[in-house]
Parts: structure tokens; sequence; C-alpha cells
């Protein structure tokens, strides 16, 4: 790791970067920077300073919703087209409003001023003249008047000029009004006695108390603050690194985001998805309070939706079981679904999957995919005819293959840093009926292939889950995208634990067989 970190500031530095900085980086925006150097070419060579900086203001500052051209603004970078902080954040302004579209390069180079440029005398000209508008005031205060207002008024007058010409101007300008500077500018003001600020109360015992106590003080956090509102789930929610070197990135195009809005109209919609597997516990009431707690914090919606697509582990009782709990916590859900409810959705979203040439039948055992996945090695039957997949699977439909001969897999990234890029398994062979479906279907979704259709079918705005599943954003949205819908907005949060209590529906369960 230190040899990682160490490697990574030699690149920071060889391209202008200071070395404290670049060792004051974070995680993240190491990576991020990684990658745009890679992209313009400079990780290795290395390139002046003037570069370096803004190369490193794209990995800083380049919105997400437009990620896909991040590509075309590292080349005005490398063209010197792009020259100056100001025109980078022009860049990001007109692709911000952009997003994932295509654009007019005409139109984007005008928006940021290539091509025009600002003389020393025009610079010094703007600044002649904001002297002269503050003169007095100037005279009066001398070096402690802050010229970095003027500074600011000039770059608003010639935005493509550069800040360090306006600065050397404005310092000359102050100079050849004021002089050099005194004793008497140099001496620090002195000190001002500040006024004491009248105690607060303390807040009586058990929380309640006088005005700005402990539940007024815990009422003024908004914990979900954070979260974007559902008109600006536009930007790109993950990026998926392939083993062959390309990257897919996820986010909303407007029309999509558009449709979604259109029929939610714009409301917060969240949901509730346990599995009717065994009874609840009380990490459960963390993510109820989450997922009731926004949608009713911002006025939305939230669903209570049961995750039955194991008919082998569903029972009724379990069913009734979570409705009563939700209902004695004292939420009110939108609507009651199943995940059932959308199989022959589902059903439809896997051919057309097939058809893309983005799953397949496969053969293996769950023993031979699990070698294969340790191995790094693709299923013998991955390559296989699209026609054939798809009469492969309306005969799994069918009940024509028997249970554990076939499975339908998606076509990921075997070799994928991330486990959960293995060509994970949509659909499965089960000959028993469905506590809810009842005996139409042998062949149920997989939680990887459900889970997040249903949370787009459902338009949820915002899928909230625990720290576990973060592995999986991946899949969510690679799944998504190529399914041609929604993409909701996810956000992991850590897991309730508390010692000395059972926290696991399966040992509860256990405990009561």
């Amino acid at each position: 790791m230190a040899d990682a970190a160490a490697e990574s500031v030699g690149i920071f530095v060889k391209c202008g970067l200071d070395a404290k900085e670049a060792n004051a980086m974070g995680a993240k925006l190491v990576a991020k920077l990684l990658e745009v150097l890679g992209e313009a070419g400079v990780a290795e060579k290395g390139c002046d300073k003037s570069v370096g900086v803004l190369l490193h203001s794209i990995a800083s500052k380049f919105p997400a919703n437009a990620l896909s051209h991040r590509p075309h603004a590292i080349a005005m970078v490398m063209d010197k087209k792009l020259c100056t902080l100001p025109q980078m954040d022009a860049c990001y302004k007109f692709l911000k409003a952009v997003g994932a579209e295509s654009f007019d390069s005409a139109a984007l180079e005008e928006a940021c001023g290539v091509g025009v440029v600002v003389t020393r005398e025009e610079v010094a000209a703007a600044v002649a003249g904001q002297i002269e508008a503050h003169k007095a005031d100037i005279l009066e205060r001398r070096y402690r008047f802050v010229f970095g207002r003027l500074q600011v008024a000039v770059q608003k007058a010639h935005p493509w000029a550069l800040g360090r010409v306006i600065k050397e101007e404005l310092d000359k300008a102050a100079l050849a009004l004021l002089g050099p500077k005194t004793a008497a500018d140099e001496a620090p003001l002195p000190k001002q006695k500040k006024e004491k600020k009248p105690k607060k109360p303390k807040a009586a015992a058990g929380g309640a108390g006088a005005e700005g106590g402990v539940e007024a003080e815990q009422e003024s956090i908004d914990l979900f603050s954070h979260l974007p509102k559902p008109e600006a789930n536009n930007g790109v929610h993950t990026e998926v690194r392939f083993s062959t070197g390309e990257t897919e990135r996820y986010a909303n195009d407007k029309a999509t985001l558009a449709a979604h809005l259109a029929r939610t109209g714009g409301a917060v919609v969240t949901r509730f998805p346990p599995e009717p597997n065994g009874y609840l516990h009380i990490g459960h009431a963390k993510a109820m309070h989450i997922d009731f707690g926004y949608a009713s914090q911002s006025g939305g919606r939230c669903y209570l939706r049961f995750d039955d697509t194991n008919p082998a582990a569903e029972r009724q009782e379990y069913i009734d079981h979570i409705q009563e709990i939700v209902k004695w916590l004292g939420w009110e859900p939108y609507k009651v679904t199943y995940s059932s409810d959308y199989f022959k959705q589902l059903h439809a979203l896997a051919v057309e999957l097939i058809k893309a040439g983005k799953a397949y039948v496969c053969h293996q055992k769950g023993e031979e995919i699990a070698a294969s996945r340790a191995a790094r090695k693709d299923s013998p039957w991955r390559d296989r005819p699209i026609a054939e997949s798809l009469a492969l699977f309306e005969d799994m439909r069918r009940g024509m293959v028997p249970e554990g001969q076939a499975t339908l897999r998606m076509r990921q990234d075997p070799r994928n840093d991330n486990f959960n890029m293995f060509d994970l398994i949509a659909y499965r062979i089960k000959f028993r009926p469905h506590p809810h479906a009842g005996s139409e279907w042998c062949i149920y979704p997989s939680y990887d292939f459900t889970h997040c259709l249903v949370d787009a079918l459902e338009d949820i705005t915002h899928s909230m889950c625990t720290l576990e599943f973060e592995t999986r954003r991946a899949s969510y949205y690679w799944l998504c995208h190529h399914c041609g819908t929604y993409l909701p907005h996810v956000w992991e949060y850590s897991r309730l634990n508390i010692t000395n209590t059972v926290m696991s529906k399966r040992k509860l369960n256990i405990t009561n067989t």
C-alpha cells in the first residue's frame, strides 16, 4: 500500500502538483486523478504544471452526470483550448446542463471562451476603473482594503483573463496609488473584546428541556440532506471497469428522467423490501426508519414490498408477521406489493436481455459455477448462439428442463475485480408452487435479477440498503442499464449491531424451530 501511494505521489509531482498536497489527497481523488492523467496520456511522462492543475480540476470537479464527456474535456486541455480555471468552470457548467446527451462542440468552445484573448492592457484598464470607483475607501483604509473584491469584479468583466495577470495589475495599481507599505500598514489591528454569549439552559433529564434542548437539537438534524432530489437524479451512479479495459458509466438521460418524474410527480419514492422467509429483528427497525422515514419527511411514499423470489423459503406466517410489525411501529405503506407481482415483466426483460446478447442459458451445476468463478474462467456455454438460449429458456419456462439442469445467467465479466460481476444467475428452475403467484411458474428470478428491476418498475427514487450490498452496485446498475430502465439512486448505510441481541433472521428461525 505504501509503495502504491508513493508511486501515485511521484506521478502527481511529475505533473507539477505539490508533493505535500498530493500526500494529503483522499483515496477517491487519487484514483480519479490517476484515471484522468492516464486518459490524458501524461501519467508516465508527466506534464507542465499549468496542464497538471487543469487535469486535477477535472478529477475533482467534473460533473457526475456528464462523465461520458470527460475525455472530450481532457482533449481540450491537452490541445490548449482550455488554459485557465475559469474556462474549466465554464466547461463544467455547460456539460452539467448537457448531461449524458450529445452536444455541439462549437457551442462548448464558445461557452468556454476558446480562442478569446484578453490583453494585459484590457485588464489594466478594468483594474483602473475599479480603483477609481473605490478610490476614497482605498485611500482611507490603504492596504487594509480588501482588494480581492476588485479582483472578483475584474474577473467577472473579463472571465477569460488570467487570474495571475489581474492580481499583478491590481498590485501595481495599488502601489501607484498608495506607495509602499508603511509601518502603520504592517501593524496588527488592535484586538477587540468579544462579547460573551449567554449560556443556553441545559436540557432536563430524559431529553426534554428548555428551548435549545436535546430534542430540539436532534430535530434540527436532517439525516437525509446529502441525498439528491428526484429531479437531480441524472448523475453517474457508478463506474464499472471491465477486464477488457473498457469502462461503463451509468446515468439517467434527460428523456428517462423526465418520463420518471412525469409518472411520480417528482415525489420521493422508497421501499422497505424484506424477504418473507423469517421473523424481523431490531435491525429492521432501523431500515424501516430510513425507508419510511425519508419518504414521510419528504412528503413522498414508501412501498412495503415482499421480495418473494424463492418459493421454497417463503411462508404466509412471515408475511403476516412483517405487516403486523410495520403497523405496530407506526408506519403506513403506500402500497403492499410482491416481487412476484412483476414476474411477467421480469420474464419479458430476461428475454430481451438474451436477444441483446447479455444473457445465456448455462448447464453448469452449482459446484462447477463456483469452480469457474474461482478460476476466473468462462462457462462452456457462455458463447452459445442467441437463438439457442432463447429456445432453451422457453423450454425452461414450459417445464421441459429438469430442475438443476439449467440456469439463465447474465453475460457480465467473469474476470472482473468485483465478484458480483461474475455472470450472476438470473433464473433457476424450481418445480414447486409459489405462495403468492400460485402454479403459473416453474422458473424463478434470482435476487440479483429481481431487486434492481423491481426498484425500476416501481419508480423507486432512492434504493437504500446496508453496506454489505455495496459491492452489488455494479451488477445493479449494469442490469438496469442493459434492460433500458430508469436508474434509482442507491445509498448504503451501516447496519445496526447490538451486543447480546439476535440480529439474524436465520438464527431467529432456528431459535423458533
